[in-house]
C-alpha cells in the first residue's frame, strides 16, 4: 500500500510468530472437530423427535440449530486456512504476511469458538447454547487451543501485520491467495479492469442512483464475463467456477454492482444448462455469452421473501403458449434485461413448490423514460440505499406471454428443482462479492489511515485503528479461502450446498464487518456521503440479505447436518 513516507506501524520485527505455527494449528484441528461431533449429536437430541428431525423443533431450537451452523463453517473455514497455509509452505511461500494471517485467524476463531460466535452483532453464540456442558467443552482445554486462543491473535501480531501490508501495492492482496499463475492473471486483469474504468466513476453512479453506462457493459462482454463458466461449445470460455470467483472479487472490489452484472447471466445459463432441452441450449446459451442479451432472475414475490413454495404467480396455458399473471418483487436490472428466467405456478391445485415451472421469458429491453415497454407487464422502481447500478423493481404481470417453447426443459412442475441445482454457483459467487466488497472496504480505509493525521501522526499509527485494519485482512483471507474451496469442490462434480452456503454466510458476515470498520476509521468522514467508504457501507448490508438471508442460510446449513 502507498506509504506516506513515516516511520511504519511496527516496523522493527518483533519475534511475534509463534514457535511451530503450522504444527501448533494442525494440532488444534482434532479439538475443533470433537466439538463439533459432540455439539451435532446434542442438537440432533433436541430436534428430534420420533426417530426423526422435526422441522418444528429445529424452529423451536432455533438459536441452537443456527449457531451448530456457525460452529460447523468455523470448523471448515479453520480447515481450509490449515490447507492453504500447508501449500504455501510446501511451495516455499508460506512468508511472515501468510504465519500472520493464519496465527491470528486461528487464534480469534479459537478464541470465539470457546467465548462466543457473533452471528451478528446482537446475538452471540454460545456453547451453552448448544446445550454443551463443562464435560462436553473438554476438547477446548488442548494445549495447543489454548495457546492459540490466549497468545495468537496478540496486539504485537496485528501490529505487524499491519507494518507489511504497507509495503504492498494498493492493487494486490494481503497476502498470497494460494491460486494458480493462470488464475492470478485473470485477477490481475480484472483488477486492471476495475481500477481504470469503475473506480473513478463508481461513487458517482451510486449517488445519482445511475444504471451502469452500456460503455460498461459492453466492455465485459467483450472480456467474456457473461460466458465465462459457459462451455465453449455453446459460445462461452469454459472457465472453471473458479475463475468466476476471481472475477466476479475482483470486478466487487470495484463496484458491488459491476460485480454483480454477470450473476444473472450466470444464473440462466446455469439453469439452461442444468434443465433446459438442447434446443433452448443451442439458442440462448450463444446469446447470453456474448452479451447479446441481458438475463434477469425473476423468482421472489411480495410477502414470500424466501419462502419460494408459497409463490402465487401462476401461468396457465393459452393454446400453445402461456399466459402469466402475478406479481414479483426486488428483480435486479429487469429494465434493460431480454430475458426473464420467470418461476411461476402451472399446476393451480398445488400449495408447494411441486406446482412450480421455470420460463424463460422474452422481453422488449426498456429506457429509463420506459423501462417495461412488453405488453402484458408494469414495473415501478424500488428506491435502495446501495447495491444501485442496475436498479430494483416491482413488476406485474397481467396475460403476459410466453411462447409455448420457453417452458425450461419442456416440462412443467419441475421449476423449484431446477432453481434448486443453481443455489451452489449463486451462493458461491455472492461469496465472492462480499469478499470483494470486504476489501474494497481495507483498500480505502487503509489509505485513509496513513493519509489522516490526528494529535501529529498518522491514524494507522494507533493500535486499535491497525487493529481493525488488521483483523479485516484476516477474515478477508478466511472467507476466501473457503470460497475458493466451493469452487474447487463444483469444479470438481462435488456436491457443495453445505460449502457454499457456509462460505456465503461467513463472507456477508465479513463483508458488513470491514465497511463498519472502515466507516469508523474514516470517523465523521465516514459518515459523509461524499467519501466512498458511505457506498461500500450501504453495499455491504444487503450481502447478508440475498441469495438466502443469514438466518434461512445458517438454516439449510442446520438441517444438512442434522439429518
Amino acid at each position: 500500500m502507498p506509504h506516506d513516507g513515516q516511520p511504519r506501524v511496527g516496523a522493527t520485527p518483533a519475534p511475534v510468530i509463534l514457535p511451530d505455527l503450522l504444527d501448533l494449528t494442525a494440532a488444534a484441528l482434532p479439538a475443533v472437530a470433537a466439538l463439533m461431533t459432540v455439539a451435532t449429536a446434542r442438537v440432533r437430541t433436541l430436534v428430534t423427535a420420533e426417530g426423526r428431525v422435526s422441522a418444528p423443533l429445529i424452529e423451536a431450537h432455533q438459536t441452537a440449530a443456527h449457531g451448530l451452523a456457525w460452529l460447523a463453517t468455523y470448523d471448515m473455514a479453520l480447515q481450509q486456512m490449515q490447507a492453504w497455509a500447508t501449500r504455501l509452505h510446501d511451495d516455499g511461500k508460506f512468508s511472515e504476511i501468510e504465519q500472520l494471517i493464519h496465527q491470528i485467524a486461528f487464534g480469534e476463531y479459537l478464541a470465539q469458538i470457546a467465548g462466543g460466535i457473533p452471528m451478528n452483532q446482537g446475538e452471540i453464540l454460545r456453547l451453552s447454547d448448544l446445550g454443551l456442558t463443562t464435560t462436553e467443552i473438554a476438547p477446548l482445554t488442548d494445549p495447543a487451543v489454548q495457546t492459540l486462543a490466549t497468545t495468537g491473535n496478540s496486539q504485537a501480531a496485528r501490529t505487524r501485520l499491519v507494518a507489511l501490508m504497507q509495503d504492498q501495492s494498493a492493487n494486490t492482496t494481503v497476502g498470497a491467495t494460494g491460486l494458480d499463475d493462470e488464475l492470478e492473471m485473470i485477477r490481475d486483469q480484472f483488477r486492471r479492469f476495475a481500477v481504470d474504468k469503475v473506480i473513478p466513476d463508481a461513487h458517482d453512479w451510486h449517488l445519482k442512483d445511475a444504471l451502469i453506462p452500456m460503455s460498461i457493459i459492453t466492455d465485459l462482454a467483450d472480456m467474456g464475463v457473461f460466458g465465462l463458466t459457459i462451455p465453449e461449445e455453446f459460445g462461452g470460455l469454459g472457465l472453471s467456477k473458479a475463475s468466476m470467483v476471481v472475477v466476479s472479487e475482483e470486478l466487487s472490489r470495484g463496484y458491488i454492482g459491476v460485480g454483480s452484472l454477470g450473476t444473472r447471466s450466470e444464473i440462466a445459463a446455469e439453469l439452461i444448462l442444468c434443465g433446459g432441452t438442447d434446443a433452448q441450449k443451442d439458442h440462448w446459451l450463444p446469446r447470453i455469452a456474448s452479451g447479446e442479451i441481458l438475463p434477469t432472475a425473476v423468482f421472489t414475490e411480495p410477502n414470500t421473501g424466501s419462502d419460494l413454495g408459497a409463490l402465487r404467480t401462476r401461468a396457465t396455458k393459452s393454446g400453445a403458449d402461456w399466459a402469466i399473471t402475478g406479481n414479483k418483487t426486488w428483480i435486479t436490472h429487469a429494465g434493460r434485461a431480454n430475458i426473464m428466467t420467470l418461476l411461476a405456478r402451472t399446476d393451480p391445485g398445488s400449495t408447494d413448490h411441486r406446482g412450480l415451472s421455470m420460463f424463460l421469458a422474452e422481453k422488449t429491453p426498456g429506457t429509463e423514460a420506459d423501462p417495461f415497454p412488453t405488453p402484458g407487464m408494469t414495473g415501478g422502481e424500488i428506491e435502495v440505499l446501495g447495491y444501485r447500478g442496475m436498479k430494483e423493481y416491482e413488476l406485474a404481470f397481467d396475460g403476459f406471454t410466453v411462447t409455448g417453447d420457453n417452458l425450461l426443459g419442456g416440462e412443467a412442475g419441475r421449476g423449484f428443482k431446477q432453481l434448486m441445482e443453481t443455489f451452489e454457483s449463486a451462493r458461491i459467487q455472492t461469496a465472492a462479492r462480499a469478499i470483494g466488497v470486504a476489501q474494497s472496504a481495507l483498500d480505502i480505509s487503509m489509505q485513509y489511515a496513513i493519509d489522516r493525521k490526528q494529535f501529529g501522526k498518522s491514524l494507522i499509527a494507533f493500535p486499535r485503528v491497525s487493529g481493525k485494519l488488521a483483523m479485516m485482512a484476516v477474515e478477508i483471507m478466511v472467507a476466501r479461502q473457503l470460497t475458493y474451496f466451493s469452487a474447487w469442490e463444483k469444479d470438481h462434480g462435488h456436491r457443495c450446498d453445505l460449502e457454499a452456503g457456509m462460505a456465503k454466510l461467513l463472507a456477508a458476515r465479513v463483508a458488513w464487518a470491514a465497511a463498519d470498520n472502515g466507516l469508523q476509521i474514516h470517523g465523521g468522514n465516514g459518515f459523509a456521503l461524499e467519501y466512498t467508504i458511505s457506498r461500500i457501507l450501504c453495499d455491504a448490508r444487503i450481502l447478508n440479505i440475498f441469495e438466502g438471508a443469514a438466518e434461512i442460510q445458517a438454516q439449510v446449513i442446520a438441517r444438512r447436518l442434522l439429518v
